[in-house]
């Protein structure tokens, strides 16, 4: 079991990020040591670093959260009935993420000529 800190370390996030998920209920640790403190497993460490790569694509807490429920379900082999389901929704997400990465492409090569002409005109 690691502590927030050693959790926000490993996975480039603040504390208030990963404190501000669990008391929204999007990642709740694993444990909770005597003193109170958040503890997190590995497997929960993995379910970050998922939640963290959907920020940048601009998902919502709703999204995120929805998504991650969809991927336990997947991961659930009792909840067999609910893998059709979720199969559906994660498809979408797929195709959501695709298109918002199509998007920040775009931008990126925007932002990447005007880097360019501002360095031409200062040259």
């Amino acid at each position: 079991m690691m502590q927030i800190g050693e959790v926000a370390a490993r996975t480039e996030l603040s504390l208030r990020s990963l404190r501000h998920w669990d008391e929204v209920g999007l990642l709740r640790p694993s444990g909770r040591s005597e003193g109170g403190f958040r503890l997190y497993t590995e497997d929960d460490v993995e379910k970050i670093l998922v939640i963290r790569r959907m920020k940048p694509l601009g998902f919502t807490l709703d999204e995120m959260s929805a998504a991650m429920r969809d991927l336990e379900a997947l991961r659930d082999p009792a909840a067999a009935d609910r893998h059709p389901a979720a199969r559906s929704r994660l498809d979408a997400v797929l195709g959501d993420a695709t298109e918002r990465r199509a998007r920040l492409v775009r931008q990126l090569a925007m932002a990447d000529e005007f880097l360019d002409q501002l360095a031409r005109q200062l040259a």
